[in-house]
């Protein structure tokens, strides 16, 4: 099968991290990846949950929306977050909670909003990707104030999609591609290969083990492009 955009089964879309998104955040990027494009904000706050206080440890937590013309036709707000927007802030905090050593942050509460300015696919894949960067901007941040002594980060942590279209597995799917998926899966890894999280589902035929093992794989493939662009993006703080 032809690609929508001509590119190989084991291509990312274009991606870039523009630093400083937001003038007053104290991290913040745009990711784009292809048409994807997603805000990623960080807001530090000198508190932490209930459960966290007299501890010394901090916290890491994600909000996510889309706004209203991301799309082709316009969404409504939602003043309270439903069951998809809660599964994806919730992933993203969980990813950069994975990488990031607690112990090292005081009792601060450091706040990831990722909004998504325009979607063709991939958008939770693009805002943990683009959460890390912004993430690791706000650390430096507070390393210039001598509020922190190091960056807390003990990996990073970057995700993509894989999936199924007749019978080809393809790398980081548009919206196209992702409608007519037979199989679709959101991977997270860490830049030492470990995995942070696999969401996998069969949208029409079951997957075999052999299949996902490729699927793995080819996700690592673009994950690995993916920490390269982190890393070129954070050189230039």
């Amino acid at each position: 099968m032809t690609r929508t955009d001509g590119r190989a089964n084991d291509e990312i879309r274009p991606t870039t991290i523009t630093l400083g998104a937001q003038a007053y955040a104290e991290g913040s990027v745009i990711i784009e990846t292809g048409m994807t494009k997603v805000l990623c904000a960080v807001s530090v706050e000198s508190r932490v949950p209930p459960f966290l206080k007299g501890t010394g440890k901090g916290w890491v937590t994600s909000e996510y929306a889309m706004l209203p013309r991301a799309t082709h036709t316009r969404t409504q707000r939602e003043t309270t977050p439903r069951g998809r927007t809660q599964e994806i802030q919730r992933l993203i905090g969980r990813s950069l909670r994975a990488v990031v050593d607690m112990d090292h942050l005081g009792e601060r509460t450091f706040t990831v909003d990722c909004d998504v300015l325009q979607a063709d696919g991939g958008t939770r894949t693009a805002s943990i990707t683009g959460a890390y960067v912004a993430l690791y901007q706000a650390f430096h941040t507070l390393v210039r104030r001598d509020e922190l002594d190091r960056i807390p980060f003990t990996a990073a942590v970057a995700a993509t999609s894989v999936g199924i279209v007749d019978d080809d597995v393809m790398l980081d799917l548009c919206y196209q591609e992702d409608s007519q998926a037979d199989g679709d899966f959101n991977i997270v890894m860490t830049d030492k290969g470990e995995f942070v999280e696999v969401q996998g589902t069969a949208e029409g035929k079951p997957f075999s083990r052999e299949l996902l093992d490729t699927v793995l794989s080819l996700a690592g493939v673009g994950i690995s492009r993916l920490f390269d662009i982190q890393k070129e993006t954070i050189a230039g703080l």
